[in-house]
């Protein structure tokens, strides 16, 4: 029964996808690691820098955008590096045409990214809110970066974004889930899908997060820095499904006394 069940299918601005696992593209040793580990997560959804990519096409170095297959996948452009709204908004019209130039015509989506921060990588609320109004006036498909500020999201959710990202700590870190009460919030909150994104470091993370009813994870550098960044990818893979499956079922009530899993009638004396 469980696997005829569409636990792993979301849908994100009308488009349906697969899973619920959602991979950067930074970081990773080396070319062949990062499509190995992209292939064996089974993602739908892969986000890649703008601006990186741009320089890495100018200095005619080998590009991942090249080795992976854009007819499984879907790209996810995001405006890293950018540190005003304007320079989001630029690098964003940028990330549309380069989905045009992968078959994917239909592809409005955009990370966006404003952040300022050169140190904790903390983004800039005011500038993510100008930025996320004018790009979804000029039909863009807005998935906004945030800190976990449940009054932003909600903001953001009532201009029109596709979904919310908050970080459960900072980007890069690995801190794992310093912000659970905030994320947990948002989620219980959310009429938009909520991504929860940067900061979580091992697959436990990724399950609690999903266990919440996060929608989806997106997941860089706990991949892309572990000593095999394939199995990481697996494992997150799976971690990914238990949680949301754990998050349908739905746990059971907390008691303060302990219940018998066998009754106490009918026993022999």
């Amino acid at each position: 029964m469980v696997e005829n069940m569409s636990y792993n299918h979301f849908c994100i601005a009308g488009r349906h996808f697969k899973s619920r696992l959602m991979l950067g593209t930074g970081k990773y040793k080396n070319l062949k690691d990062a499509q190995t580990s992209i292939n064996i997560s089974s993602a739908s959804i892969v986000t890649v820098a703008i601006r990186r990519a741009q320089v890495v096409k100018l200095r005619g170095f080998s590009n991942l955008i090249d080795g992976l297959d854009w007819s499984r996948l879907w790209l996810l452009p995001n405006t890293a590096g950018c540190q005003t709204a304007s320079e989001a908004i630029r690098v964003a019209k940028l990330g549309r045409e380069m989905s045009k130039r992968l078959g994917q015509e239909k592809n409005n989506f955009v990370k966006l990214e404003v952040i300022p921060d050169t140190q904790y990588l903390f983004p800039d609320s005011i500038g993510t809110l100008k930025a996320a109004e004018y790009l979804i006036k000029n039909n863009f498909s807005v998935l906004p970066y945030i800190s976990p500020d449940p009054l932003l999201a909600k903001q953001l959710e009532e201009i029109g974004c596709s979904t919310v990202m908050p970080l459960a700590s900072p980007i890069g870190s690995s801190q794992g889930l310093k912000n659970l009460f905030n994320l947990q919030i948002i989620i219980e909150n959310s009429k938009v899908p909520v991504i929860v994104d940067a900061g979580i470091s091992t697959p436990s993370d990724a399950s609690k997060v999903m266990e919440l009813g996060a929608e989806a994870v997106l997941i860089n550098t706990a991949i892309a820095r572990a000593g095999s960044s394939p199995r990481m990818a697996l494992a997150m893979k799976f971690a990914v499904k238990s949680g949301r499956l754990a998050y349908l079922a739905s746990k059971s009530s907390l008691k303060n006394i302990a219940d018998p899993s066998s009754p106490y009638c009918g026993v022999l004396s």
